[in-house]
């Protein structure tokens, strides 16, 4: 993943021009309509193609580990969800329908997962199992990663990186060779890879993921039991996905006041 954010910050500097205002969706039932800031150059294309080839990599490895899509029935389980999940997302962006959605399984202990920008989605063994996740618990997972992806979060991360942190004359010094040049874009990197999981961004995936999964017939009150089950996961210690993605009270009661604006779309009362 690092990796991929480095490309993106290299191949951004290089280009940068300025940032636009724009919606990368639209605001649903539950509301979603914050303006996003975009570096000009740094496209949803680039970013979905540099995404691609970092999610074919992580399958080339899983299949040379031996850990790739192993357990077909939950690799089955979780295709099923994702059908369901992605014919709702034209509500939010009709032209998320034709993107290349995947879905695939690694054996791994570890309690994660994530839609990479494009809508490439990977789950790991480790969550499903030792949570005892059912469908409507998945699909809230899958529903927020998918968020994040509609909404592009990642490559506003990365466009805040350049404004915020480095401003413009991270281009300059991109542009140069060596060492310097390269723990400047690690400074890019490691400061956009922390936006996606701003409180705002968690939010707005919170938010969409609930109407994706109301919509696509899964009871939206399972996002509340999910985060409940990840809250108490793992002791003193929080899995990899809360790390990322924590699961405070308020974010659990914003969940529950948010389920009568979406419970009569589809999902279960």
């Amino acid at each position: 993943m690092k990796n991929f954010f480095r490309a993106v910050a290299v191949g951004a500097a290089i280009t940068l021009a300025g940032c636009q205002s724009v919606s990368t969706t639209s605001s649903g039932t539950i509301g979603v309509q914050r303006q996003q800031q975009m570096v000009t150059m740094l496209s949803e294309s680039e970013v979905n193609q540099m995404a691609a080839e970092a999610y074919r990599k992580a399958l080339a490895k899983g299949k040379k580990d031996g850990t790739l899509n192993q357990n077909h029935k939950q690799l089955k389980q979780l295709r099923a969800i994702a059908d369901r999940l992605v014919k709702q997302v034209g509500v939010f962006r009709m032209d998320a329908l034709h993107w290349d959605w995947e879905v695939n399984l690694l054996t791994s202990q570890q309690l994660n997962a994530y839609c990479m920008p494009g809508g490439k989605i990977m789950f790991y063994t480790g969550i499903l199992d030792e949570l005892k996740l059912t469908d409507d618990e998945i699909a809230a997972i899958m529903g927020h990663e998918m968020a994040h992806a509609l909404r592009e979060h990642g490559r506003e991360a990365m466009s805040h990186a350049y404004v915020q942190q480095l401003g413009f004359s991270a281009a300059a010094a991109l542009l140069g060779a060596g060492r310097s040049a390269m723990q400047m874009a690690d400074a890019v990197v490691n400061y956009g890879m922390t936006l996606p999981n701003s409180r705002t961004n968690e939010v707005e995936a919170d938010l969409i993921g609930l109407e994706l999964m109301a919509r696509a017939g899964y009871d939206p009150h399972a996002a509340v039991t999910l985060w409940e089950k990840m809250s108490a996961a793992g002791g003193g210690s929080p899995p990899e996905f809360m790390s990322t993605h924590p699961a405070h009270n308020t974010r659990i009661s914003g969940l529950r006041a948010s389920i009568p604006k979406v419970r009569h779309l589809g999902g279960k009362d």
